[in-house]
């Protein structure tokens, strides 16, 4: 009784050993070095309070590298006040976090504007965590909710909340009667 016992335990742990053959070979491709998240929602806080919360449908975290975290499908970030009130939103289709220097650098239709309608349009731009600014040396454009586009040249440096702003070398842009702004879906 305990042989026959003991060789049906035998084959079942037997047949009920088998491995995909597919996902046995992916294992090999996967770079040991690499990190992927997918259905990112992270939130940033401070003494107790939070700060910004981050969306994005695929985060790369390199291990191997210098604390370096990638957003290589676009991301959506909200500002907190000291009320938990959403201050202000930005949207990029690309991001790139440098977690050592507490920086995050943001290209390709990046957007960021508050609740008070203040839009800033730009191809890049830096992130400083720990300063609370926006900053780039590329063009970008700003509306001030009530009066007309400005264009920095040669950038800007900007609050995060969008409180305040400096465009370097202004000029007006020339946009008509297109007034409104574009804002891809946040969600996953």
């Amino acid at each position: 009784m305990k042989k026959n016992l003991l060789a049906l335990i035998c084959a079942c742990c037997l047949l009920s050993c088998e491995n995909d053959v597919q996902e046995v070979k992916d294992l090999g491709k996967r770079n040991p070095g690499i990190e992927e998240g997918k259905k990112i929602e992270s939130f940033l806080s401070n003494d107790g309070k939070v700060k910004a919360r981050l969306v994005a449908p695929v985060l790369f975290r390199y291990t191997n590298d210098s604390g370096k975290i990638e957003f290589p499908k676009s991301l959506h970030v909200d500002f907190y006040d000291s009320l938990a009130t959403v201050e202000s939103q930005l949207n990029a289709k690309y991001g790139k976090y440098f977690e050592n220097d507490n920086k995050v650098f943001l290209k390709d239709s990046v957007i960021v504007f508050n609740r008070h309608g203040d839009t800033l349009w730009c191809d890049e731009l830096w992130w400083n965590q720990l300063t609370g600014t926006f900053y780039t040396d590329k063009p970008a454009t700003i509306y001030k909710y009530g009066q007309q586009k400005i264009k920095g040249q040669l950038g800007l440096v900007a609050d995060q909340n969008f409180k305040w702003f400096t465009l370097n070398k202004v000029g007006k842009v020339n946009t008509g009667t297109d007034n409104f702004i574009n804002v891809p879906d946040s969600s996953y």
